[in-house]
């Protein structure tokens, strides 16, 4: 959906009875908050586009430290009870996306209502991890995970190592089964955000939510997560987990697909498929090009970085795996083959 125009379509689906039926959440972007007045306007904006006297569930949108604290100065906690006490919002909260001491900062700079976290079990130690998120609760408020499937990859068929492990499990479960009951098991977690394509993936998560209960993973259970966490740790070379904060990239990078295919490559040892879906995502054949060898070590990304990656070094070494000497020539192939392949199909089609 392009950018900007979610709410409104939201408001337009709610319309004709649906919108007593649900309970709305929507973001503030801190970084379009300039004045204090611009926090009214925005919040008032939001409500005229979704249709909506109250946005229940109301989020200052990625925060860290020095976001927080130019908030401060600006009144947000003024702003947010103000809001709460005259109806607009319902629920005060905000996401976060920085570290721990930061994350604690700001649990204690205002009354919230709740936080959104990125937690997965291979996040148990980046930005609130683990600590943050019993601070959180310990101090009453409702936390929402998000990324709990890691932008996908740990949904998906898992590298022969990782499937091992898996498979001495005395219960059989899928690979995005396991990780979202990791944090369903957590009783400090309120609420798990996970991405879902068709109604089958619905299904999959009602019934999750509905079967992991706290405290309901076995100590062999538990034993299996830290042999799959090590091995994950072992196999990946960059720790992206593909949230696109770092992005856009000011040289046209893109940065989270490139950490992709080089992970692919190392976890799965398929260096062949991985250097072949390096060229059909970032070559330019949808679009303009994205590749590693276009950054020109701004440093604007790693200032971005939640998990705070040395995103310069990887691009280097994802250039000279993904890329080397005879990449342009393989783009050239892969570009002719592609026409006439479609040629064929038409042609086919024609007959």
């Amino acid at each position: 959906m392009i950018q900007g125009t979610s709410e409104p379509f939201l408001g337009r689906a709610l319309e004709n009875g649906y919108r007593e039926k649900v309970k709305l959440a929507t973001k503030m972007p801190h970084w379009s908050v300039k004045e204090p007045r611009d926090m009214d306007r925005i919040l008032n904006a939001q409500r005229d586009r979704l249709k909506s006297e109250q946005i229940e569930y109301y989020l200052v949108h990625t925060l860290d430290g020095p976001s927080w604290e130019r908030l401060e100065i600006l009144g947000a906690g003024g702003f947010l009870t103000q809001a709460k006490a005259d109806g607009r919002i319902g629920n005060a909260g905000f996401s976060f996306h920085g570290s721990r001491e930061a994350f604690v900062k700001i649990i204690d700079a205002y009354d919230w209502d709740f936080c959104q976290i990125q937690y997965s079990f291979l996040d148990q130690q980046n930005q609130a991890g683990t600590k943050g998120l019993k601070y959180a609760a310990s101090k009453g408020l409702g936390v929402i995970v998000m990324e709990p499937l890691r932008g996908g990859m740990l949904g998906r068929t898992p590298p022969p190592e990782v499937a091992k492990i898996w498979g001495e499990a005395e219960t059989e479960r899928t690979p995005a089964e396991w990780a979202l009951r990791w944090v369903w098991n957590h009783p400090e977690v309120t609420v798990v955000l996970s991405g879902m394509n068709d109604e089958a993936h619905i299904l999959e998560n009602l019934r999750i939510a509905d079967e992991g209960a706290f405290n309901s993973l076995t100590k062999e259970e538990l034993d299996l997560f830290k042999r799959v966490e090590r091995q994950y740790r072992l196999l990946m070379k960059a720790g992206c987990t593909g949230c696109r904060y770092c992005m856009p990239c000011p040289s046209g990078v893109d940065i989270p697909t490139c950490f992709e295919a080089w992970n692919y490559a190392h976890m799965y040892g398929d260096t062949k498929w991985a250097k072949l879906f390096y060229i059909a995502r970032v070559a330019g054949f949808a679009g303009d090009p994205g590749r590693a060898s276009q950054c020109e070590e701004c440093g604007e990304c790693e200032e971005k970085c939640p998990q705070k990656l040395p995103i310069r070094d990887n691009l280097k070494a994802v250039s000279a795996e993904m890329e080397g000497r005879y990449f342009n020539a393989k783009i050239w192939l892969y570009r002719n083959f592609s026409k006439f392949y479609r040629w064929k199909l038409l042609r086919q089609g024609s007959q």
